[in-house]
């Protein structure tokens, strides 16, 4: 794969075995539309940004914005566009062909939540769901015909239900890769409408 110069920042994600698990597995076509959500360093995009023409890229967290596009800048990327904003907010009256979410996914209590922007990459609320099921609920809505969707998340926070809600949605929906890590699989789950 290709080898990035990435900078990074305090207050974001720092890309980690998630971010490339998905990064190395992207399942995209040369001119398919690709949605991005919470790009944060925006090491994914940028993979997939080798694969098709345009990329859009999202985030809830500004200093991600600005890391991301210096990011793009350092790597003479000009095929993504950046945009702010929670979820679909940025994008609602798009539909794209695949879209990509490296969720926050850790069960989080109210005292181990951030006082920074950081804390949007990984406080997943108290059963690690609460952005993964939002996300979940609206995601069909943004997929054309014979979309696909591509989501990390952790056996910490219900594998099996993510895939449950992606049936009941119409999806076929697998979980590609698996890693196991200290206490927890992290996984690749992707779902085809």
């Amino acid at each position: 794969m290709d080898n990035f110069i990435i900078d990074t920042a305090e207050t974001v994600y720092t890309p980690a075995e998630d971010s490339y698990m998905l990064a190395e597995n992207l399942l995209i076509e040369n001119d398919q539309s690709v949605l991005e959500i919470g790009t944060g360093s925006g090491i994914v995009a940028m993979y997939a940004s080798k694969l098709t023409k345009k990329v859009t890229a999202t985030d809830i967290n500004f200093d991600a914005l600005e890391l991301a596009k210096k990011n793009f800048k350092l790597n003479n990327i000009e095929n993504i566009e950046l945009l702010f904003g929670n979820l679909f907010e940025p994008v609602k009256d798009r539909k794209f062909d695949v879209i990509l979410f490296n969720t926050p996914y850790l069960p989080t209590e109210n005292d181990e939540v951030l006082d920074d922007n950081l804390n949007y990459a990984f406080d997943g609320g108290l059963d690690g769901r609460k952005v993964i099921d939002l996300f979940l609920n609206e995601v069909k809505n943004y997929l054309n015909d014979g979309g696909i969707v591509q989501l990390i998340q952790s056996s910490l926070c219900d594998n099996d239900k993510t895939l449950d809600i992606l049936d009941k949605q119409g999806f076929v929906a697998e979980i590609a890769v698996s890693e196991h890590f200290f206490f927890e699989d992290v996984v690749l789950i992707n779902g085809y409408l």
